[in-house]
């Protein structure tokens, strides 16, 4: 398939999968008899699997370390695992936090709701006049 083919079934630009082919992190491309890129389509999966380290935030170089070791074959089967096991440790920790904040923000959310409430209530109910501090009632002389 064409780069513009692939851009659109992968979801990256033609100049991010150029990019990528550049760096190391996508396999060169074929070329056609007019030199123009040409994928097979099983790279669809490899681009899939490289877009969710990204969305898990694992840094290029560590995702061009995996797409060197995945290049050199099986013998790196332990290296890649290894990898992706830290990076596992690295997203669960991350998603942790992000729990807990969710847990501060749910809060806040409910207190907030708890204090509209509350002024709801108030308002529904009658008014009675106060006297201002310090007023005394009215004596008859």
């Amino acid at each position: 398939m064409k780069i513009g083919e692939l851009a659109k079934r992968s979801g990256l630009s033609a100049y991010t999968i150029r990019y990528y082919e550049r760096i190391g992190l996508l396999p060169h491309a074929d070329r056609d008899a007019s030199k123009q890129r040409d994928y097979d389509a099983s790279i669809l999966v490899w681009i899939e699997f490289l877009g969710r380290l990204k969305t898990t935030g694992m840094p290029i170089r560590d995702m061009l370390r995996y797409a060197k070791l995945r290049e050199a074959g099986a013998v790196t089967h332990t290296e890649r695992r290894e990898l992706l096991k830290e990076h596992r440790a690295r997203v669960r920790a991350h998603v942790a936090e992000l729990q807990a904040c969710l847990l501060v923000l749910d809060t806040k959310i409910v207190g907030y709701a708890d204090l509209e409430q509350r002024m709801k209530d108030h308002d529904a109910e009658p008014h009675r006049r106060r006297k201002p501090a310090g007023a005394r009632d009215a004596r008859p002389l």
